[in-house]
């Protein structure tokens, strides 16, 4: 074959493959626009036919307002602090009680209500349904909240229940008082106006969430275990309603928790001989471990974008971006590792991307002359839903690379299973009714919970477990929650009880709608 004939056929090859690249582009380019313009996941239930309920409405009059307020505002005033997981300020929980009995005495005395208290500060009550075939739900709440001192810069202190601008400020206002009072405010007036479920139900309120929930949560999961009880779905706090935090949402977006990222304390250690800094060897323990901690650092664990349920997030809120985060988040199918590389710049949004990596403590060294023999750094690891906590062990294991660091668990989980969001998903759909009811501009959508609550003791009693309260966060006020200045307008406050009062009258319906879709399987 001549020159020229072998230069004609690679042109014709390079055609051949320009343009077989030219088509697969644009044929990805159509299918990604028609996913754009047709892709919403929102529609759901709305279109479909509810099952008729006599809902009873809750108008709340001048009188009501003042007493649920000068409620919540007590319950504040009330340091039930948990300092770690031996130390709890038991004065204040044995005080909290007499309030809860004070202040509802409906719920307390009710022969539709059996109360018992748990491991001596938790409640558990079961509100005994007419339809006993329908099975049964848990709303969760805890009574403790995280120390706070007035010296760190408070505009009111912290267990003052000070009205500023509307808000009530305090420790607990948000996490989580605001769900404790509001639920049995809501079960106080259903009460007074006579109503007896359908479906029977529990409220579960623990003492020691915030060190973990291995005295409360652990034993009202325990008694129920004993009982035979299996839930259709539980309710916890977790997430809320975003208005003005996600950069390009238009409007704002209900949240609700379909799972937890996993957890994980990790021990790092170096040990050798002490010496005088006189005479120092190439690599003392400090040395050894800061760059055992650096390889950690330099090297954040796998992008994992798109594998877990921060999918359906992005999907869900897809339709209220414009062009061309809109194009980007109806096609995660095929921009998944185009968004995870700019969520990740962030460290707000890098946690939607992948199990962090934090540095919280290192110590060594007890003098500025003596090389210390012992060197100690530990790492809080929050664990992506696509992957367990052996992966994440092997993978500081293989990046620390150095047989003299020694590494130990010194506590840890999976991640939590993630719970149903679809149309035939009761608790979740009930939920969203519920939100869409109260505010009708909200985009509901499923989201992943980076922290973690007492509704992961709960996961052997249901398939379906959901973190949410209807409680309103601006721009810098997720930095409240266990920061400064935790805060809630007394109108968000009345709208949770509202909230929780519509809930509960809407889990009396036996079953969902039949599914009316328009979701598009890429």
């Amino acid at each position: 074959m001549t020159e020229s004939g072998q230069k004609l056929n690679i042109f014709k090859f390079l055609k051949i493959v320009i343009s077989s690249f030219l088509i697969a582009a644009l044929l990805l380019f159509t299918i990604a626009s028609i996913r754009t313009l047709s892709l919403d996941v929102n529609v759901g239930l709305q279109l479909a036919r509810w099952e008729k309920t006599n809902n009873l409405s809750l108008v709340i009059d001048h009188h009501q307002r003042e007493e649920l307020l000068a409620n919540f505002k007590e319950a504040i005033r009330i340091p039930t602090v948990s300092f770690s997981e031996k130390e709890s300020n038991t004065t204040a929980l044995l005080q909290f009680d007499r309030l809860l009995r004070k202040v509802f005495p409906t719920v307390f005395s009710s022969s539709l209500v059996h109360h018992e208290l748990v491991a001596n500060y938790s409640h558990l009550f079961w509100v005994q349904g007419s339809q006993h075939d329908l099975v049964p739900y848990l709303l969760l709440a805890h009574i403790d909240v995280v120390p706070a001192s007035e010296a760190d810069g408070w505009e009111a202190p912290p267990f003052s229940a000070q009205e500023i601008d509307g808000f009530i400020y305090g420790r607990g206002t948000i996490d989580d008082k605001s769900p404790v009072m509001g639920i049995l405010q809501a079960l106080e007036y259903l009460l007074k106006k006579g109503y007896a479920p359908r479906r029977g139900f529990y409220i579960g309120l623990g003492h020691d969430e915030e060190v973990s929930g291995f005295k409360g949560a652990l034993n009202i999961v325990r008694i129920m275990k004993q009982r035979g009880v299996q839930l259709s779905f539980v309710l916890d706090e977790g997430l809320a309603v975003l208005d003005g935090v996600i950069s390009g949402l238009q409007g704002p977006a209900a949240l609700i928790g379909i799972s937890e990222k996993g957890s994980a304390t990790v021990k790092l250690s170096v040990s050798m001989v002490p010496g005088h800094s006189s005479m120092p060897p190439r690599e003392t323990t400090i040395g050894i471990l800061a760059a055992a901690v650096k390889r950690l650092e330099d090297n954040p664990m796998p992008r994992l974008f798109g594998h877990g349920p921060e999918r359906e997030t992005f999907e869900h809120l897809a339709q209220n971006f414009g062009l061309p985060m809109k194009f980007i988040m109806s096609n995660l199918w095929l921009f998944a590792p185009l968004l995870g590389r700019i969520l990740e710049r962030k460290p707000d949004t890098n946690a939607f991307v992948r199990t962090t990596t934090a540095v919280t403590m290192f110590n060594a060294g007890v003098k500025v002359n003596i090389i210390p023999s012992l060197a100690e750094a530990y790492v809080n690891l929050r664990i992506h839903s696509a992957q367990s906590l052996k992966e994440v062990l092997d993978l500081i294991q293989s990046t620390v690379g150095d047989q003299r660091v020694k590494i130990e668990l010194v506590d840890g989980f999976d991640p939590l299973p993630v719970s149903s969001a679809d149309e035939k998903s009761f608790g979740f759909q009930i939920i969203k009714k519920t939100v869409l009811d109260m505010f009708p501009t909200v985009t509901v959508a499923p989201g992943i919970c980076i922290g973690n609550t007492d509704s992961r003791h709960f996961k052997d009693l249901t398939n379906d477990i959901y973190r949410f309260a209807p409680i309103w966060f601006k721009p810098g006020d997720a930095q409240r929650f266990h920061g400064i200045n935790e805060r809630i307008s007394k109108k968000n406050y009345e709208e949770l009880v509202v909230f929780y009062f519509s809930l509960i009258q809407n889990c009396d319906i036996q079953k969902l709608p039949e599914p009316h879709s328009s979701v598009h399987e890429l």
